[in-house]
């Protein structure tokens, strides 16, 4: 819902006295107050319109500090509000005066407190928001090939070399000479003849 501009009351007030009502002073006093100190206080219709004005501005102000209570169409409406009361008090005569100034000046106020809220209720929600995750695409690496290390291939068990048989020494082989050398021969079998019968001489030519 668009907020209507208050301030454009008491300008509208004044719009309405300035060309319908030429004849009423804005500076004619109303009505007389008498203060506790004896001074009389005259108030002026131009007085009353910067009272009433200002107590709008304070409205605007509380209304543009709610959460989300203003657009930026409101602010629109301010800035259009603002740029109208300017441009009656440079261009139109019977609003040349230090009363319709100081309104201009509320309607100023009221677009720049709005534009002041909006922003710091805007860092104020940034900062209190948590801060947006940024979801990381889901990326898998593709797994690292494995390499398998070879099993080492089981070395053949030594083969033992055959241990050389050892040489005879030599004093052992001459102790076997000698050994055959002393020892007694073994008794041949005499060699007999078959022509021999027992009984019969062995001729002293014949052979043995």
């Amino acid at each position: 819902m668009v907020g209507f501009p208050l301030l454009l009351v008491p300008l509208a007030v004044y719009n309405i006295i300035a060309f319908l009502m030429p004849g009423v002073s804005f500076t004619d006093p109303l009505i007389k107050l008498t203060l506790m100190s004896g001074e009389v206080w005259p108030v002026t219709l131009g007085d009353m319109l910067l009272a009433a004005g200002m107590l709008l501005l304070m409205l605007e102000v509380i209304k543009g500090a709610r959460p989300g209570a203003k657009y930026l169409t409101d602010h629109l409406l301010s800035l259009i509000v603002f740029g109208a009361a300017a441009a009656e008090f440079l261009l139109w005569p019977k609003f040349g005066n230090s009363i319709y100034c100081l309104l201009t000046l509320l309607a100023l106020v009221d677009f720049i407190s709005g534009i002041a809220l909006r922003t710091r209720r805007r860092a104020v929600a940034v900062a209190a928001a948590p801060a947006p995750q940024q979801r990381a695409e889901k990326f898998e690496p593709a797994p690292a090939p494995v390499h398998v290390a070879p099993a080492p291939a089981a070395s053949p068990a030594p083969v033992a070399a055959p241990s050389p048989t050892p040489a005879p020494a030599a004093a052992s082989v001459a102790e076997s000479v000698l050994l055959d050398k002393d020892g007694p021969k073994p008794v041949q079998p005499a060699v007999t003849s078959p022509e021999l019968q027992p009984g019969d001489q062995l001729s002293p030519d014949a052979p043995r």
